[in-house]
């Protein structure tokens, strides 16, 4: 009623809820809202309170004062602070909606599909509780393979491989549905993590967490370089012998070799989905290859580190980082075509 009195309509949307960014999908409108999974909450009163999401938080990671703390809710693609992500999931809804909050969407969000129905039931109820109308969830490679534009409705087998913040999603997918699918939760924060600890320990410098994914962008990369050391980077933190900030150059060999445990745990992921793969979908595989699709697809030379281990041509997708929001999108659009991808967990 008062929809129809005011002239407002709740916005459906689809929501890629990741580990590093979320993305919201508005069908006729596309990619609407892309920012940080961060939010900055301040202490009032004996209180955690919003201060603030997003990019604007995410620049608060590491720097903030006593009374106010920067939390990344989303750890591994599922929830790890309940309170925080509803908060989150509810600002990003408004901010969708023009602050209308009481025009309510049916939303359909995106869940790893190695997550347990615990967590599943954790994100449906964070959405319901931001103000969504009805909410269904969809698996993370089903979506990618979608956005993608991977032909998942026919009697062919496609295989995803998508690298997120938390989780890489490894799935073999035929008639629209998950033949096989393999989660490990190594993703783009393990690759951060991985460069902290190595310069840690090679460099006795400690780095945060904001420096280490510059570096992982700027010189990271799957494999040595053909010269050897590759470009060069200076990096800024705190010695630990002497307690003061230094300076050191770092190059892409060193970021290679610290790179090197979860690129191996992805190979492996890979391998063993390849080997769980019935032989007439393996045949299909081989025909047209492996799509790699998420942010951490875009490491330097990941592709041809991955295609010269499992054997096969491996490609990354048009648009890698937006795959997940632009399937799950195309799923919202058209519900009735993609109903079997979606569930509700009860």
């Amino acid at each position: 009623m008062l929809d129809w009195l005011f002239g407002w309509k709740a916005t459906n949307m689809a929501i890629d809820l990741g580990t590093a960014n979320t993305l919201v999908y508005v069908p006729g409108r596309g990619i609407v809202l892309n920012e940080p999974s961060v939010v900055a909450m301040k202490r009032e009163g004996g209180n955690m309170v919003p201060y603030a999401f997003g990019n604007v938080a995410k620049q608060m990671l590491g720097r903030t004062p006593e009374r106010i703390e920067a939390i990344r809710p989303m750890k591994d693609g599922v929830i790890a602070d309940f309170h925080t992500a509803e908060e989150m999931i509810k600002h990003f809804i408004q901010q969708v909606n023009n602050k209308r909050s009481f025009a309510r969407p049916t939303i359909i969000i995106c869940v790893p599909s190695g997550s347990t129905p615990v967590e599943r039931r954790a994100i449906q109820e964070s959405a319901e509780n931001a103000g969504a109308k009805e909410v269904f969830m969809i698996e993370e490679p089903v979506a990618a393979a979608i956005g993608a534009g991977l032909p998942v409705g026919e009697a062919m087998g496609s295989m995803i491989v998508d690298i997120g913040g938390g989780t890489t999603e490894v799935a073999v997918l035929s008639l629209g549905g998950v033949v096989y699918a393999r989660s490990e939760r190594v993703g783009g924060d393990r690759m951060d993590e991985a460069i902290v600890s190595y310069i840690r320990r090679h460099y006795n410098l400690l780095i945060g967490e904001t420096t280490a994914e510059n570096i992982k962008k700027e010189i990271g990369a799957a494999c040595l370089p053909d010269d050897g050391e590759g470009k060069t980077m200076e990096i800024r933190g705190r010695h630990l012998a002497t307690g003061v900030p230094c300076e050191v150059v770092i190059s892409e060999a060193r970021i290679a070799e610290a790179l090197a445990d979860p690129v191996y745990q992805i190979i492996e992921a890979v391998k063993v989905a390849l080997e769980c793969t019935p032989p007439e979908l393996s045949s299909d595989i081989v025909d047209k290859g492996i799509v790699m699709t998420g942010g951490g697809s875009m490491l330097k030379s990941l592709d041809l580190v991955l295609g010269y281990a499992v054997g096969l041509p491996v490609f990354i997708a048009e648009n890698p980082l937006a795959c997940v929001a632009l399937g799950t999108g195309k799923v919202l659009e058209n519900m009735e075509e993609y109903k079997a991808s979606l569930f509700k967990q009860h």
